[in-house]
């Protein structure tokens, strides 16, 4: 197809197209915040990820650009900690919004998400992406300089709290104080350098572990979020695949352990509730909010994910665990 130019000057800038080269571009599917291309260099292929403005949902959600500098200093910041949960940065252009990766072949290095749709859990990978996730929550935690390099609380909040706690609030006005609060709860909780789109779909599963990619929404905030938005996955799953609902749950479990065990710098007591309460939030928001999931099409479930949803609004709990038994009731397991 004919090379978009917004990704060819700049890969020229880049260095990364040689004189005379006239590369192969493949548009890939990806997520409703960014164009992803494959790109055919004489070097060997290469991905790259392009923001957007304006993202591909329904309602109208517009967020800054810039975010795509902050999800390669995620990827920079990670890779010291845990090098081998990111893939390679080869290059970045901040005017254009753009940076070029390293490309994972998706037949050697397989979606999470694919996975678990064909009904393949496995708790081990789960118990390691909580792992993972730990140790970066860990390895950033109480540090003012990554504090201050990822001081995004504007931009958390146009593609976390507003599309998703907010607009749910404004859809359930009779939950929209506590939805409202649980948003200004995890605004105002400082500790450790959040990835913010911790799920199945942004996770490889590659021979040195599971990978993790599209940290857009990078910010210095509440660890707790990442732990609640990545569990909220396995919850929605049960009804995707009923057959598998105990296998989901069992991933859950898994990932919430070994993510508890990995907390030293706060009472673990403390993140799990915060990660209890929000749950429930992001669970009505991922049906009610500016970005549902998109395999719940069947309003009967998108109902159960409300009536357990603005259930545990109403009265929350303080375990990981008592949520997933008030959603194991819910679906007579």
């Amino acid at each position: 197809m004919q090379p978009p130019s917004e990704i060819v000057h700049p890969l020229r800038r880049l260095g990364l197209i040689a004189e005379g080269e006239t590369p192969g571009f493949v548009p890939l599917p990806g997520g409703v915040s960014s164009d992803i291309w494959r790109v055919e260099l004489a070097r060997g292929p290469v991905c790259v990820k392009r923001a957007l403005a304006r993202l591909k949902v329904t309602d109208d959600w517009r967020v800054p650009v810039e975010r795509n500098a902050h999800e390669v200093a995620w990827m920079q910041t990670a890779a010291a900690i845990v090098p081998e949960a990111v893939p390679a940065v080869l290059g970045h252009d901040a005017e254009a919004g753009l940076f070029v990766m390293e490309y994972l072949d998706p037949a050697r290095f397989p979606s999470w998400k694919d996975e678990l749709r064909e009904g393949r859990t496995d708790p081990a990978v789960a118990r390691e992406v909580g792992r993972r996730i730990a140790r970066i929550h860990a390895g950033t935690a109480g540090d003012p300089d990554i504090a201050a390099r990822f001081a995004n609380d504007e931009l958390f909040r146009a593609i976390r709290l507003e599309p998703y706690l907010e607009t749910a609030a404004q859809r359930h006005p009779d939950r929209a104080e506590a939805l409202l609060d649980l948003a200004e709860t995890t605004a105002a909780a400082k500790r450790a350098l959040v990835h913010g789109d911790v799920s199945p779909k942004n996770i490889l599963l590659c021979p040195r572990g599971p990978l993790f990619l599209d940290a857009e929404c990078a910010w210095y905030g509440d660890p707790a979020f990442d732990l609640a938005f990545c569990l909220n996955h396995f919850l929605l799953k049960c009804l995707w695949r009923p057959a598998s609902a105990k296998a989901y749950l069992d991933c859950y479990s898994a990932m919430a352990e070994a993510y508890r065990a990995g907390v030293a710098w706060e009472p673990p007591d403390a993140l799990e509730r915060r990660a209890a309460r929000l749950l429930p939030g992001l669970f009505l928001a991922r049906v009610d909010g500016k970005s549902p999931v998109e395999y719940l099409t069947a309003e009967a479930d998108k109902e159960r994910v409300r009536r357990v949803g603005r259930a545990l609004l109403a009265d929350p709990v303080d375990t990981l665990a008592e949520l997933r038994a008030a959603w194991q009731e819910e679906l007579g397991l």
